[in-house]
C-alpha cells in the first residue's frame, strides 16, 4: 500500500516523457462569446472591402430600394434642350421673336389700336422670322462659320482668356466683317422680297423681286449706316459666347433691331 502512491508518480513520469499532454481546460463562456463576436467582427471586415455599400445595407435593409439623387431625373433645363435641339430652338425664338416685334412696332409705337394691326404685315415677319433668322442664319452662323473659323477653342475660353488669344480676336473680326456682309447683300434684299411678297399684290415672282430690290436699293444708304452702328458691337459679343449661345444671344439684339426696322420699313 505504501509503495502505490510512488509507483502512480513512476507512471505519471513516463507518460509525460513520453509526449503525454493532459487535455485542455474547457473554456467558459465569456470566453467563447469574445472569440464569437471576433470571428464575426472579421467577416463583416472583409464582407465590407469587397462591397462598399454592406454598411449601408446593413445599417438599412431599404437602402437598395430607396432612388440615388444622382440617378433622379433632373429639372428641365433650357440650356441642356439648346445644346439638344439647337435648330428647333433657334426657328422657334426666331419666329415668336420676330412676329412679337412687329407687332410691339405696331402697337406700341406706332400707336396703332388693336382692332386695326396689320395681320399681313405680322404674316410677313413672322414667315422671314422662321426662313431666314431661323432656318438660314443658323445654317451660315453656325455650320458654314464653324468650317471657315476655329470658333470651338476661342468661345470655349474664359473672357480674360479671350482677350489674350490674339488669333482668336483676329478669327472675331474676320467674323463680324463677314456678317456684316451678308446682312448688307443677303439680309437687307431678302426682307424687301418678302415684304414685296406680302404687299405687292402680284403673284408674279419677278414683279415681287423687281419691287422688293427696287425698295433695298432706295433706302440703302439709311439702312446700311443702322445696320453697322448696331450689328457691328452686337456680333462681337454673339461670336464670343458658347456655339449654342450663339443666336439665342443675338436674338435678343435682333428683337430691337426687328421692331426697328418694322416701324421705319414694314408698313405699305
Amino acid at each position: 500500500m505504501l509503495r502505490s502512491p510512488f509507483i502512480i508518480l513512476l507512471l505519471l513520469l513516463n507518460q509525460q516523457a513520453n509526449g503525454f499532454v493532459p487535455a485542455p481546460r474547457r473554456k467558459n463562456i465569456p470566453s467563447l462569446l469574445s472569440e464569437s463576436k471576433s470571428i464575426l467582427d472579421n467577416i463583416l471586415d472583409k464582407a465590407a472591402s469587397n462591397n462598399e455599400s454592406t454598411d449601408k445595407l446593413l445599417m438599412d435593409p431599404l437602402a437598395d430600394m430607396t432612388t440615388n439623387a444622382d440617378d433622379a431625373p433632373s429639372s428641365w433645363s433650357y440650356a441642356e434642350f439648346a445644346q439638344t435641339y439647337p435648330n428647333v430652338n433657334n426657328i422657334g425664338i426666331a419666329t415668336i421673336k420676330t412676329a412679337s416685334a412687329d407687332l410691339l412696332a405696331q402697337v406700341a409705337i406706332a400707336h396703332t389700336p388693336v382692332s386695326d394691326i396689320d395681320w399681313e404685315r405680322a404674316f410677313l415677319f413672322c414667315a422671314f422670322g422662321a426662313v431666314y433668322l431661323g432656318a438660314f442664319q443658323y445654317w451660315y452662323q453656325v455650320n458654314i462659320f464653324k468650317k471657315v473659323f476655329d470658333v470651338d477653342k476661342f468661345t470655349s475660353q474664359s473672357w480674360g482668356d479671350k482677350l489674350k488669344d490674339t488669333e482668336g480676336l483676329k478669327s472675331l473680326f474676320a467674323q463680324t466683317a463677314l456678317d456684316l456682309t451678308v446682312l448688307t447683300f443677303i439680309y437687307l434684299p431678302t426682307f424687301y422680297v418678302f415684304k414685296a411678297g406680302v404687299f405687292s399684290g402680284s403673284a408674279d415672282p419677278s414683279v415681287r423681286l423687281s419691287s422688293g430690290l427696287d425698295s433695298y436699293t432706295t433706302n440703302f444708304s439709311k439702312d446700311e449706316f443702322d445696320l453697322v452702328r448696331v450689328w457691328a458691337p452686337a456680333d462681337m459679343i454673339c461670336f464670343s459666347v458658347p456655339l449654342y449661345l450663339r443666336l439665342p444671344v443675338r436674338h435678343v439684339v435682333s428683337f430691337v433691331w426687328t421692331a426697328y426696322l418694322s416701324f421705319a420699313r414694314g408698313g405699305h
